[in-house]
């Protein structure tokens, strides 16, 4: 009896001694994986968190030069390029007017005004120094308005828009501060997101839409667009997110959309081709493989044409030499931030392009200098979740953003100290997880859409009302390009605005 009970405990005590050991090893393996995941992150996080040699710029020396006359006319554009005052840039105030997520922003030339437009169909134009509205009015379209600009050399007097109804509309303003009305211009069979300015014409500029149409558009002429492209690649078209003027040969643009190529046009090689009119494109080597899913969010020039920007959903920003031939690979890469639930944009920041700005999915703004890919500042930004849009101020240090908030944020350098990018490695980690998770979970772009959907109707739950003064006004004024959309619903094509 006793010997049997004692050979039953040592016989539980072994297979308990075995499930210990298998626990301990089993646990031994997960702290191996997640010590090879960390080190893994460290090694992808590393060159963007590394410590940069001191700036180069200093304020007091600066200063005493201008003073005494020597290289005054240089103070400006190194004060605004500077990486210490980029280092201290803090929020200075919101502009509260929308009742809708802010999809756009711009200044005017001089940057003395700021045009901003929303999903609550209206477009508001402010004296931002002041941080009042100046002029308000609808905007004549029937979807979110993605873009309102200011026409250059026109007075700030014409502005134009595109929306997700596929319009492109004007709006003529008047000195005294009231918008005279709107005309439809365009008519993409798809949304819109995206116009290109050509830097010197204030009455040219592009369109492009997701009906994968490039629009050239001159106010001079009775029918004012011509449709300059269709953008394919094969016998597939490609629905277009972005497009930029070359601002230093402003026949050339470039676009980008749902596919993984940027694509260079030349206005006046477009039919002198067989690759579709294409001049040269680009993309990340890594990214070519036919069966990648990334596409192309936002892209711009540099402020002298030599470089492209470029935004891929879901994965990093990437600069390219614009002058490099045909296929050429990425200069720099930009990674941290997370580009996943909404069509997002990047922008340069500095007179002379000295630094990247982007948005993030966590509402986070990041600057990265622009020839170390290190990150410099880290902001947050929208409490909502998403950052969008950046524009930076034409002549000052600063810049306005916007995003699903229903505001819109002004920074200035006036922080104290530098900014110590306290919570930036934990939030950088964080952003790569979700990003690589999803990437194993969806594998396509149905969740992202599915998520970026009820992500509007979250923040949206009370839909604006289309206003409809003057849906019944005459539409004798309205032009509509040679391919107007047939399916476009029934609506005013020109719309008289009444002043704030």
């Amino acid at each position: 009896g006793p010997s049997g009970q004692t050979q039953t405990r040592y016989t539980d005590s072994m297979d308990g001694s075995d499930e210990d050991d298998e626990d301990e090893d089993e646990e031994e393996e997960d702290q191996k994986d997640d010590q090879d995941d960390d080190e893994a992150m460290e090694a992808w996080l590393g060159a963007e968190l590394r410590e940069m040699r001191g700036p180069v710029w200093r304020a007091v020396p600066s200063l005493l030069s201008r003073e005494i006359g020597r290289e005054s006319h240089q103070f400006v554009r190194r004060v605004c390029g500077a990486r210490g005052l980029v280092q201290r840039l803090a929020c200075q105030g919101r502009l509260e007017r929308h009742k809708g997520c802010v999809n756009t922003l711009h200044f005017n030339p001089s940057g003395t005004r700021l045009a901003s437009g929303s999903d609550d169909l209206r477009v508001v134009i402010w004296n931002w120094a002041i941080q009042t509205a100046e002029l308000e009015f609808d905007s004549g379209h029937k979807s979110n308005v993605f873009q309102a600009k200011f026409l250059p050399h026109s007075g700030d007097s014409t502005l134009a828009m595109c929306a997700r109804d596929g319009q492109i509309r004007v709006a003529e303003l008047s000195a005294t501060q009231r918008c005279k009305n709107t005309k439809r211009v365009a008519q993409h069979k798809g949304a819109a997101h995206k116009l290109a300015l050509e830097p010197d014409s204030p009455c040219s500029f592009l369109s492009a839409g997701e009906d994968a149409v490039v629009f050239g558009i001159d106010l001079r002429l009775d029918r004012p667009a011509n449709k300059l492209v269709v953008v394919k690649e094969g016998d597939k078209k490609v629905g277009l997110y972005t497009i930029f003027v070359n601002p230093a040969q402003t026949q050339q643009f470039a676009v980008g959309g749902r596919d993984q190529y940027v694509r260079i046009y030349d206005q006046r090689k477009i039919n002198e081709n067989d690759n579709n009119g294409v001049l040269k494109k680009f993309c990340p080597s890594h990214l070519v493989p036919s069966e990648s899913k990334t596409n192309i969010t936002c892209l711009v020039y540099s402020h002298d044409g030599t470089e492209l920007l470029a935004s891929y959903n879901d994965e990093d920003i990437y600069l390219f030499d614009s002058n490099h031939s045909d296929g050429a690979d990425y200069l720099m890469r930009y990674k941290g931030h997370r580009n996943n639930a909404t069509v997002k944009g990047v922008n340069f920041y500095g007179p002379c392009s000295e630094f990247v700005v982007s948005g993030s999915d966590c509402g986070h703004i990041y600057l990265w200098d622009k020839y170390s890919a290190r990150i410099v500042q880290f902001m947050e930004g929208d409490k909502g979740g998403v950052v969008n849009c950046l524009e930076p101020h034409p002549h000052l240090p600063g810049m306005a953003t916007s995003g699903l908030d229903h505001d819109i944020k002004l920074w200035a350098p006036t922080a104290e100290n530098p900014a110590s990018l306290k919570g930036l490695k934990e939030v950088m980690k964080k952003n790569k997880r979700e990003r690589d998770e999803d990437s194993v979970r969806h594998g396509d772009q149905y969740d992202t859409q599915l998520l970026w959907f009820l992500m509007r109707h979250m923040r949206n739950r009370r839909r604006p009302r289309a206003r409809r003064e003057g849906a019944d006004a005459d539409t004798d004024e309205s032009w509509s390009s040679p391919d107007s959309s047939d399916e476009d619903e029934g609506g005013p094509d020109h719309v008289q605005c009444m002043s704030s």
